[in-house]
């Protein structure tokens, strides 16, 4: 027997991981977490927060923040009527900022692992086998033994055959965040999430950005008519170039960069560029898991299968975030985390993916929740729409900031909200209402009847929700 045993052990570290942990220490339960990843730490210790907090999430935003208002003092400042000369950008600088944010949010989950009495296990974990009611789980060659297992070993960038990845020339996300210096060429395989936010942070600082997708449509999964007016925003206004239907066939790397050779169509071209990202999505990590040796459960794409509650096949086995089926996404992987905690305590979890938030952080953000005006034309719903441009808002105006809008959709017959998606400024944070509103089965007529504050630019979703019943009072 172990002379290590627990109630909960997690394995992994990440957004689902980490909260499940701390949730299940909260309940009472004697809880450890396993995580091996140092991300290149200096000193080799294990870093905390999982591709989020280190390689994710988190650092491409802080990136994003610095060239925005790089891009602001160039281009923005001057409607305002600020001077502002001689802008210049210190990488060193903007990615030492970043790696200092990072750094401070992954020692502070250490700190919330002391406070909740979750203990750290450094090392790589992996199922070894059942002893009786419990789990048998290797840490570096020590036995660890728990009644409830959560998986959390979140995902890995997904790597294209023959385009061999040295986060120095050609990259993937991790890669680069770390750019030492602003390339004058960038290509980028893959007009996703990843692709466009990191294309738009050295866009912005003076690259030239070549975005290949595979698929035939731009951002395929958000409404057509965001997406639309995306496309309009980042080639004509922004200046990224963006090729869809894209095949690549060849990437070489030499003295002077990479050669990227593909076909668009009829057409054979080339794209010559000084730095590559490779942004094409990303993949369950289960290896070394000993999933075979338990029988765990894989579907036919990797993830490990589970119930509406995030449990495995195994008695006692959970999943959570980024390794199950669902969006990849950190703050879903956190409801998950919380969920499996609460039920291992006996307590009734619960996560509704239907109103999981999406969110592209570009400039205009992007962010949507519900169904989308094809799908619902697709399934043969009856809906009707409210849409408000931010250029009809007083805050948008004052901020000089009018690009976007806010789309309401609604069933005709209960007129209960089916999705909401914006782009704009702050959507990200302004999708946070339209979530509340939809978690709780609310009507456009709900939100109408809300008095928000003027001016805001919250107030385009109170005229989105207006103007479903066609009654807008500012448009």
């Amino acid at each position: 027997m172990s002379n290590k045993q627990f109630d909960v052990v997690v394995i992994g570290a990440g957004p689902g991981g980490y909260i499940a942990a701390i949730r299940a220490a909260q309940l009472g339960l004697a809880t450890a977490c396993i995580e091996s990843d140092s991300y290149a730490d200096p000193k080799g210790q294990v870093r905390l927060g999982g591709t989020c907090l280190n390689v994710g999430c988190i650092p491409s935003k802080a990136l994003l923040q610095s060239s925005e208002l790089f891009e602001q003092a160039n281009h923005s400042f001057s409607m305002h009527g600020i001077s502002a000369s001689s802008v210049k950008i210190d990488v060193a600088t903007m990615v030492k900022r970043k790696d200092n944010i990072v750094d401070q949010l992954t020692s502070g989950i250490k700190g919330l692992f002391k406070k909740n009495k979750v203990t750290l296990l450094p090392g790589f974990g992996k199922f070894i086998g059942r002893e009786e009611d419990r789990w048998l789980v290797d840490v570096n060659g020590e036995t660890i033994e728990a009644t409830h297992v959560v998986v959390a070993t979140g995902s890995k960038p997904r790597h294209l055959p023959g385009i061999p990845v040295d986060n120095i020339t050609v990259c993937d996300n991790t890669g680069a965040l770390a750019f030492d210096s602003v390339p004058k060429r960038l290509g980028v395989i893959g007009a996703g999430v990843i692709g466009l936010e990191l294309g738009s942070v050295w866009k912005r600082l003076g690259s030239e950005v070549t975005i290949l997708e595979a698929l035939p449509d731009f951002l395929g999964a958000a409404d057509h008519s965001v997406a639309k007016e995306a496309w309009k925003v980042f080639t004509q206004r922004q200046g990224l170039a963006i090729q869809l239907g894209v095949n690549i066939t060849k990437v070489s790397t030499g003295k002077k960069g990479v050669s990227i050779a593909y076909e668009l169509g009829d057409e054979a071209k080339v794209l010559e560029c000084d730095r590559l990202i490779v942004s094409v999505g990303r993949i369950p990590f289960t290896a070394g898991l000993g999933a075979e040796t338990v029988g765990l459960a894989l579907n036919e794409r990797g993830y490990i299968v589970v119930d509406e509650n995030c449990r495995t096949n195994l008695p006692n086995v959970w999943a959570v975030g980024d390794v199950v089926p669902g969006p990849m996404l950190a703050h879903k992987g956190m409801e998950e985390g919380v969920m499996v905690a609460e039920c291992i305590a006996g307590q009734k979890g619960h996560v509704n993916h239907d109103t999981v938030p999406w969110v592209i952080y570009t400039h205009p953000e992007i962010a949507w929740v519900g169904k989308t005006e094809q799908q619902l034309k697709n399934a043969g719903t009856e809906y009707r729409v409210g849409q408000i441009p931010f250029a009809a808002n007083g805050r948008a105006l004052g901020q000089g900031d009018t690009t976007g809008f806010v789309k309401m959709l609604a069933c005709a017959k209960t007129d209960r909200i089916l999705g909401v998606h914006i782009i704009g400024s702050n959507a990200s944070e302004l999708i946070a209402e339209a979530v509340v509103a939809m978690e709780f089965n609310a009507s456009s007529e709900d939100i109408a009847r809300i008095c928000h504050a003027h001016p805001t630019l919250s107030e385009t979703m109170h005229e989105a929700s207006l103007a479903v019943d066609k009654r807008p009072l500012h448009f």
